[in-house]
């Protein structure tokens, strides 16, 4: 079982040298939750996720595409994508980084 309280920071500092193949992507597991931080270089090449998801924005402001729909973000911004649901980040710094939660069934929880 894991631990219920987690040092996030040493966490995902200590995955990133797995040699995984996705350096802009760690995270830590409780269950179906997977916490992570999102860091893409130059372009966001994400394909839509089996899982809901959220990111939270720490650094860097840019624009969110979402099914077909464009929306500024910043620090401190919330986002949430539906399970299947194409989006990336588009226009962002160097400096971007988002803490990224996935949890549910394969196909999300639905809107109910």
């Amino acid at each position: 079982m894991a631990d219920w309280l987690v040092d996030l920071v040493a966490a995902l500092q200590n995955n990133r040298d797995t040699g995984n193949g996705r350096p802009d992507f760690t995270e830590v597991h409780f269950g179906s939750l997977r916490v992570g931080v999102y860091e893409p270089r130059g372009t966001d090449p994400q394909k839509p996720h089996d899982q809901d998801e959220i990111y939270i924005i720490e650094t860097g402001s840019g624009v969110f595409f979402r099914d077909g729909e464009r929306r500024p973000f910043k620090p401190g911004d919330l986002i949430f994508v539906p399970a299947g649901m194409e989006h990336r980040f588009e226009e962002f710094p160097d400096d971007f980084r988002a803490w990224v939660a996935f949890w549910g069934p394969k196909g999300g929880e639905g809107t109910g």
